[in-house]
């Protein structure tokens, strides 16, 4: 069961109530890597959202708001997060 994974889903869609959400656990992609021991995965990601409270935002606020969501998973089991946050119209043009 991908238990930070659906953390990390609720805390964002209530956060940032996103129009796409996709959260892809790439743990086995870091096996060996530093914060990637912990048995059972979940501590790599890579999060791609889409949300209208990106509009008027840089990258690293954006990444800023996703961190802040998500803060207590980074601190309890989360090594690392690859984000990419777009607004819907950065979104349709990918």
């Amino acid at each position: 069961m991908a238990i930070y994974a659906t953390r990390m889903r609720d805390k964002l869609t209530e956060a940032l109530n996103p129009q796409a959400l996709t959260i892809k656990d790439v743990s086995h992609h870091h096996a060996g890597h530093a914060g990637a021991d912990q048995p059972g995965g979940e501590t790599h990601f890579d999060v791609v959202i889409v949300s209208n409270r990106f509009e008027g935002l840089g990258r690293v606020a954006r990444q800023r708001l996703v961190y802040g969501a998500v803060s207590a998973e980074l601190t309890e089991r989360v090594h690392a997060l690859s984000i990419q946050a777009l607004t819907p119209a950065e979104a349709a043009k990918a």
